[in-house]
């Protein structure tokens, strides 16, 4: 099925073009692209224009570009001013050609994880089009736009940020008929002077509401003030006493079982993974849900076949010796990201796990002059109490390491290169290992590490958090 023809392209983006052509996707990479896909030649760390030929090699239709290299003049290039307008116009054009209801989702935490509980809530529907991993930001939204059929009826937008004025001009290319704040916490403080701060930032997802546009908010936050006043007048709110009421949650190992209430009528829903930490976001899924006008209790059924997204809370079994003769132990796989609000809350479910509790955390980033506070204060969780031993990594994580009860200190190590060559021999046979840290930590190579001591086998997902 044919995405864009030249001609809607070139009208589209203003640029020019000379060789006819139909495109059937949309890629930025060329390691990730699809036959009949357009190559959009994006300069970032390096510069895309120098991937044309693999491009055209791998089956490109055509390639978006701002200047054609010499000896690539007969392929199908459009060329326009600048790549990323371009990119941008490609999206605002596909969005203005759809029909779509659109919904926006933001947050400090808990956006991709919420984002696919609705993948799985709306399935069959409606034809859906959903963003794919965490494309949230001035790249992702606009190739997640671009890439949307004109016959989709709900379009689900991640939109994140790490800087102020980043958030608006994305919720204005989007344009929700509904936009949803999963939460505000201590994230990116490193480019704002308070959380406060940081609310006003998300707050401007309004700024791009459709017209009598539904703005869904977490009720029991303390910033509520301020995003309330940025929602205007269509507000549905979930919470601990909201539109949307949570209950009662009840955590097990493999399941969370979530009572809650809606117009004074309870409902149950079911998450097949741990964490209480999760009900809250499935509640906002299913305010979405209802917002949209779609079926509640198909949403609920939905939802049971959710799993956390990969990298925020993938089990596996890893078994030690030929055919575990020699037992084996449990590693959950929290090293996507960490923040404060994340890193409680995977805690708080390795503290729920039977066997000896083992936690490898590597430091938060971008929290700025309040970094080394943040960290402290993770080692008052209650959840602390549960937890065996602790293994950091990083200046941050020393900081939490010197603050814990002496028995519950393991090794420190600088980077997670050095804590490579020392962990594995800490591990025993019934242990349960949770390895968490922001990506620029580089935790998942203790997670790879781990899954080599033995063979690996998937479990059930565990925590899961954005």
């Amino acid at each position: 099925m044919s995405l864009w023809t030249r001609d809607e392209a070139v009208g589209a983006t203003g640029g020019t073009c000379t060789k006819n052509w139909n495109a059937s996707g949309v890629s930025i990479d060329t390691r990730t692209l699809q036959k009949g896909d357009i190559y959009v030649a994006l300069s970032a760390a390096r510069d895309g224009h120098d991937f044309i030929g693999d491009a055209f090699e791998k089956g490109a239709a055509a390639a978006l570009v701002s200047k054609i290299p010499a000896g690539l003049e007969h392929l199908p290039l459009l060329l326009v001013p600048d790549v990323l307008e371009g990119l941008v116009a490609l999206g605002i054009a596909a969005r203005a050609r759809c029909s779509a209801k659109v919904v926006a989702i933001t947050g400090s935490v808990g956006k991709t994880g919420s984002k696919e509980m609705l993948r799985y809530a709306l399935n069959g529907q409606a034809k859906l089009h959903v963003a794919e991993k965490s494309y949230n930001n001035h790249e992702g939204v606009p190739l997640t736009l671009a890439r949307m059929p004109a016959d989709t009826e709900i379009a689900i937008i991640e939109i994140g940020m790490n800087h102020p004025g980043e958030i608006a001009p994305l919720a204005k290319m989007a344009r929700p008929h509904v936009a949803m704040i999963t939460t505000v916490a201590a994230v990116h403080l490193e480019a704002f002077d308070s959380v406060r701060d940081i609310a006003r930032e998300k707050a401007s997802i309004f700024d791009g509401l459709e017209p009598d546009g539904i703005a869904v908010l977490n009720a029991d936050l303390p910033d509520f003030d301020i995003l309330k006043a940025a929602a205007g007048r269509n507000v549905v709110t979930f919470g601990k006493s909201a539109d949307f009421s949570l209950m009662n949650i009840e955590p097990t190992r493999d399941v969370t079982v979530v009572q809650a209430q809606h117009n004074g009528q309870g409902f149950i829903f079911k998450l097949n993974t741990s964490g209480a930490h999760l009900a809250m976001n499935a509640l906002a899924v299913l305010t979405i849900v209802d917002a949209l006008g779609a079926d509640l209790a198909r949403a609920i059924l939905g939802l049971m076949d959710w799993q956390p997204p990969a990298g925020r809370g993938a089990s596996c079994r890893v078994l030690l010796g030929p055919a575990g003769m020699d037992g084996g132990f449990e590693l959950i796989n929290e090293s996507y990201n960490a923040n404060p609000a994340s890193v409680k809350a995977a805690l708080a479910v390795l503290a729920g796990a039977s066997g000896r509790k083992v936690a490898i955390l590597g430091d938060m980033l971008e929290l700025g002059a309040t970094s080394v506070d943040l960290h402290k204060d993770i080692a008052k969780a209650k959840s602390i109490e549960n937890i065996d031993v602790f293994h950091c990594v990083g200046p941050y994580m020393a900081e939490f390491h010197a603050m814990l009860p002496f028995e519950k200190r393991g090794l420190k190590a600088r980077d997670s290169t050095e804590m490579l060559a020392l962990v594995a021999r800490q591990i025993k046979s019934g242990d349960v290992v949770m390895v968490k840290g922001s990506l620029g930590t580089k935790m998942a190579i203790l997670v790879d590490a781990l899954k080599n001591l033995g063979e690996a086998t998937l479990l059930a997902q565990t925590t899961g958090k954005s």
